[in-house]
C-alpha cells in the first residue's frame, strides 16, 4: 500500500512484479482492483502499477478540485504517477473511460510514454451517430438522478452492447461486492458520464505520436458497439489497424491468464524493446 500526494489529492497505487514500469488506468469505477489478475500475469516480465483515479476508492480528494478540467488532471496525475516510480517511459494500457484517459496522458506528456494501449474507449465524439449517443448517454444520466444506480446501469450495459458480459460489469458497480464501489459509482455518474466520452481529441498530436499506440479492441465485443468502433474510427483517421484481445470490454478481468499472454505477444511485434521482456 502507498499514496502519492499531488494538486489536491492523495493517489493510491500498488506495484508487483519487477522490470520496466507498466501502468493500468481503470475505467468506470476507477479502481485499482480490476487489475490484479492480469498483473499477476504480468509481474515477471513487468513493474505493474494499478492505481485508484483520483477520487474513487483510496485516491481521496484534498483539496479544491477544477472539475472543468478534470480530464486533463487525471492524466497529469498518470504522468506524475509514471515520474514517481520510474526514470523511464512506461507502457501504459488504459480500459473504457480509462483509455480516455490514456490518449489524453499522450496528448499532454507524450514524454512518459513509450507504448499506450487504449482498450475500447467510449469517444462518442469520433462517431458519425455522436449526437445520437449523446441523447442516449443524457437519459441514462437522467434516469439515475430521477430513480436511481441500478436502472441507470440497465441502460448503460444496453448501450454499450455489453451482452454475456453484461453481468460481469453490472457485478463491478454492485455496492455489496466492495467498500467503495457505491460511492465510486455516484461519482462516475456525477463527474465522469456525461464528460469523457464526449472529448474531442487533437488527432493532429495523436498523430505525431502514433508510432507509440496499439489500439486494442476485444475479441469478442460487440463490433457495433460504440466503444469498438471508436477505436476503429481512431485507426482509420490514424492509418493504424485495432488489435484484438480477448475477452470483451474488461477482458482483461475475465481472460487475465490470456490477455497478458496477447500483450506480451503484440509489444514484442511492435519494439525491439520488448524482445528481451
Amino acid at each position: 500500500m502507498a499514496y502519492l500526494d499531488v494538486p489536491g489529492a492523495s493517489l493510491y497505487y500498488e506495484t508487483v512484479g519487477s522490470g520496466p514500469l507498466l501502468l493500468c488506468i481503470s475505467g468506470a469505477n476507477g479502481s485499482a482492483d480490476l487489475w490484479r489478475m492480469m498483473a499477476e500475469n504480468l509481474k515477471g516480465s513487468f513493474t505493474v502499477a494499478m492505481y485508484d483515479r483520483r477520487g474513487f476508492s483510496r485516491s481521496y480528494l484534498s483539496g479544491s478540485q477544477a472539475y472543468e478540467n478534470r480530464l486533463e488532471t487525471d492524466a497529469d496525475d498518470a504522468a506524475r504517477l509514471i515520474k514517481h516510480l520510474s526514470d523511464e517511459p512506461a507502457t501504459v494500457i488504459g480500459n473504457s473511460s480509462g483509455a480516455i484517459v490514456s490518449l489524453e496522458l499522450l496528448t499532454r506528456h507524450p514524454s512518459v510514454v513509450r507504448t499506450l494501449i487504449p482498450h475500447e474507449p467510449p469517444a462518442i465524439k469520433l462517431l458519425p451517430d455522436g449526437e445520437e449517443l449523446w441523447q442516449i448517454q443524457q437519459d441514462i444520466y437522467d434516469t439515475y438522478r430521477r430513480s436511481g444506480v441500478e436502472p441507470a446501469l440497465m441502460k448503460f450495459v444496453d448501450m454499450a452492447k455489453a451482452g454475456p458480459e453484461a453481468p460481469g460489469l453490472l457485478a463491478s458497480f454492485d455496492p455489496r461486492n466492495g467498500p467503495f464501489i457505491s460511492s465510486n459509482v455516484m461519482y462516475w455518474f456525477e463527474r465522469e458520464l456525461l464528460v469523457y466520452p464526449f472529448r474531442e481529441f487533437n488527432i493532429t498530436a495523436l498523430y505525431s505520436h502514433k508510432d507509440v499506440l496499439l489500439l486494442a479492441n476485444g475479441r469478442d465485443s460487440n463490433p457495433e458497439a460504440l466503444q469498438y468502433r471508436a477505436n476503429v474510427v481512431l485507426g482509420e483517421k490514424l492509418g493504424l489497424g485495432v488489435s484484438l484481445f480477448p475477452g470483451m470490454h474488461i477482458g482483461f478481468a475475465s481472460h487475465p491468464q490470456e490477455f497478458a499472454k496477447t500483450l506480451i505477444e503484440y509489444l514484442k511485434g511492435k519494439h525491439d524493446f520488448y524482445s528481451k521482456i
